[in-house]
């Protein structure tokens, strides 16, 4: 496996190897230190990825950049240039590798680009690593407007990596730390998906066309025998996952985990966690490449929030931290007074900010599809709190009381940074799969995250809410006439005003939405309801100060999520009608009238048919009933406005419960009709078929 890993990426080794020491230097500068690389060293790393990239089978390269869609987008262009006589040569230029020119015009942009204006350029990031798949060269860019806009999500994430970095070493060098030159925000996302039988897939129009399941009965068994998870791997879906590990290690993918998740036909993969920007290529490239090797299977990969009703939905858990550039996790607590009073104030630094950002927070976790999840059981409440644990909220609740007298085993007194801190274990208490943000011993685990989504939304929101929090506490801290007794003062102060997002219970209680509300935390339900949280000026003042957005694209952003909703749910709706209009309801009014028929002619022979007269009853109402849904749902379809607020406002509050009836009456009548004149794959078939 070590000779597998990394095997098609060009990665530091690599480039050293096959770089000149100047050029690997000036590449290593380039991503420590920001310096500018020159083109004369861009195109001998350009020339020496072309002959890496050939001897790996490459024929193609292209600019892989991940545009406002959530998922990634590619142009490949071979090495071949003519050279007269039908002969050519493979080339690569340091210009091509630093940019390209993709058209602009087709991706969402939220405004900041009209249809007309074409132009748009990719740009090589070089703190990430290029990588040869199916036969191309794949370069990591950000993508970007012809006036410079930014157009995707992997530059915003790099501003937002730079801005936390600088805050964090901010902080260390008030702790007499002068080594750290950077802090790096390390993440590790959990990926939770389902494998489905590829045929019962292209039997379903909603499965194909929306990602999950509009109609469906529930089935005799869901997962209430709780034997799923973490049973055991059922041949045809371990030859999955062991494919499945093999291609993510090639390009350099840190698989690490993977199990029966807890509904029937779901599992998860779990990787090591990295720097944010490798771990969301890593997560893009996941779930590319889930897709792909499913398939060689014979399955199909769903990793949409909710693609059957009754059983859980798939989320995505995001491992945050920070680390400095000697590997110290500034989130694990320390044994020293220094290094707990230092622990403290990062981890004052991240509940305000939750606190303060709540609301946004819960904004870029905001979709249809994470709708139908969040709050269901399964995954945490809307309502955004942080869970500490019991030692851990025992510390911050005795600097919130000021109490002198809080005691562990030896009764140590508590003064930040003097007397010894009670030694605060990893570990140290259950886990609250409840909470949507858990401290996990040296992390964060935000756990409200959909299972379709890039994690850079979220992962921008986390870095830039903890420069700002960082950069206030250095402001305050760099002018104290005594450091001490500041720091003290602030850690007690921040966790006295803010510790009203602790909360260690259970989420899924009314008792705590009640106790919520009293506290006055955020209690968005909906996407409708959190999505204009990315255009209030709070929100949009955060990330333009620290330079990740102008309000152009802050705005733009706000626009393209409220789209998509909209976009989103009108294809479901229109999928709902096409299926109830030519599966549905033909085939069970061809059912009933067999069964009519069938009652006639037993009562033609003197036969009781109370059966049946019931059953072409019921079916008879239940069918007109369908109709007439269908028919409200496509009434309310047509009067959809057109301003993305307004829009989605319409969606959620008229076009979701007129989906929601024409549910509800289909999937009555599926359970009245017979399996065989059902018209595609019922729950039972997608869930438990033969694996």
């Amino acid at each position: 496996m070590p000779e597998l890993f990394g095997s098609m990426v060009f990665d530091e080794e690599t480039m050293k190897e096959r770089l000149s020491e100047a050029s690997f230097i000036a590449w290593k500068e380039c991503v420590t230190e920001g310096k500018t690389l020159d083109i004369s060293t861009a195109c001998e790393i350009a020339e020496a990825m072309k002959q890496w990239a050939v001897s790996k089978g490459a024929t193609h390269y292209t600019h892989w950049f991940q545009p406002m869609t959530g998922a990634t987008a590619e142009k490949h262009d071979s090495f071949i240039r003519p050279t007269g006589g039908g002969k050519i040569i493979m080339e690569f230029s340091g210009k091509e590798l630093v940019k390209g020119e993709p058209d602009a015009s087709s991706f969402p942009s939220g405004g900041l680009r009209s249809t007309f204006e074409a132009r748009g350029y990719t740009a090589w990031d070089p703190t990430s690593f290029a990588f040869v798949k199916e036969g191309s060269l794949y370069i990591p860019t950000i993508f970007c407007s012809y006036s410079g806009e930014a157009l995707d999500k992997k530059m915003p994430l790099l501003r937002s990596m730079e801005a936390v970095s600088n805050s964090a070493v901010r902080i260390l060098r008030l702790f007499g730390d002068t080594e750290t030159k950077r802090v790096t925000a390390q993440v590790g996302p959990e990926q939770e998906y389902f494998l489905i039988d590829k045929k019962l897939y292209n039997q379903r129009e909603d499965l194909r066309l929306a990602g999950r399941t509009l109609f469906g009965a529930k089935p005799p068994r869901g997962q209430e025998m709780e034997d799923h998870y973490f049973g055991m791997i059922k041949p045809r879906v371990s030859a999955f996952m062991e494919d499945l590990d093999r291609e993510l290690w090639k390009v350099g993918v840190l698989s690490k985990t993977k199990h029966n998740e807890v509904a029937p036909s779901q599992h998860e993969m779990a990787p090591v966690y990295t720097d944010a920007n490798t771990a969301c290529d890593h997560n893009q490239l996941t779930m590319e490449l889930m897709k792909k090797v499913a398939d060689r299977h014979g399955f199909v990969c769903l990793i949409h929030e909710k693609p059957f009703a009754y059983v859980n939905g798939s989320g995505k858990h995001d491992n945050w931290s920070l680390a400095t550039d000697s590997g110290e996790n500034l989130f694990k607590p320390g044994k020293t007074p220094s290094k707990n009073a230092r622990f403290l104030l990062f981890l004052a630094a991240f509940v305000k900010g939750v606190d303060e950002y709540q609301d946004f927070l819960r904004a870029t976790v905001a979709s249809a599809g994470n709708d139908h999840r969040l709050g269901a059981q399964e995954a945490p409440p809307a309502v955004m709190s942080i869970f500490l644990g019991d030692d851990l909220s025992a510390v911050v609740d005795a600097l919130v009381h000021d109490d002198k007298d809080y005691l562990d085993s030896k009764k140590k007194t508590l003064e930040i940074g003097v007397d010894v801190l009670p030694e605060i274990r990893q570990d140290n208490t259950d886990r609250n799969r409840t909470s949507p943000m858990a401290f996990t011993g040296n992390k964060f685990e935000f756990r409200m995250l959909g299972s379709s989504q890039s994690i850079s939304g979220p992962n921008i929101v986390l870095n830039t809410m903890m420069a700002d929090e960082l950069d206030q506490f250095a402001e305050e801290l760099e002018g104290a006439d005594d450091f001490q007794k500041s720091l003290s003062a602030l850690i007690r102060r921040v966790f006295t005003e803010h510790s009203r997002i602790i909360f260690n219970g259970n989420g899924y209680t009314d008792e705590w939405i009640a106790e919520a509300e009293r506290r006055g935390l955020a209690n968005l339900k909906s996407s409708a309801e959190a999505l204009p949280a990315y255009v209030s000026e709070k929100n949009e003042s955060l990330l333009i100060r620290h330079g990740i957005y102008t309000k152009e694209e802050m705005d733009a952003r706000g626009r393209i999520h409220m789209e998509n909703y909209s976009a989103v749910l009108n294809i479901e709706a229109n999928t709902m009608v096409d299926m109830a209009r030519r599966q549905i309801l033909p085939a069970v009014s061809e059912y009933t009238a067999s069964v009519a028929e069938r009652a006639a002619r037993k009562q033609s022979l003197g036969a009781v048919s109370a059966y049946e007269a019931d059953l072409v009853k019921k079916l008879s109402l239940l069918t007109d009933r369908l109709a007439e849904k269908t028919a409200s749902l496509a009434e309310v379809l047509s009067h959809a406005p057109s301003g993305e607020e307004e829009s989605m406002l319409y969606f959620h509050n008229a076009v979701l419960p007129a989906m929601t009836e024409v549910r509800t009456t289909a999937d009555t009548l599926e359970t009245l009709t017979a399996k065989s004149a059902w018209p595609f794959p019922t729950y039972a078939d997608l869930l438990f078929s033969e694996r």
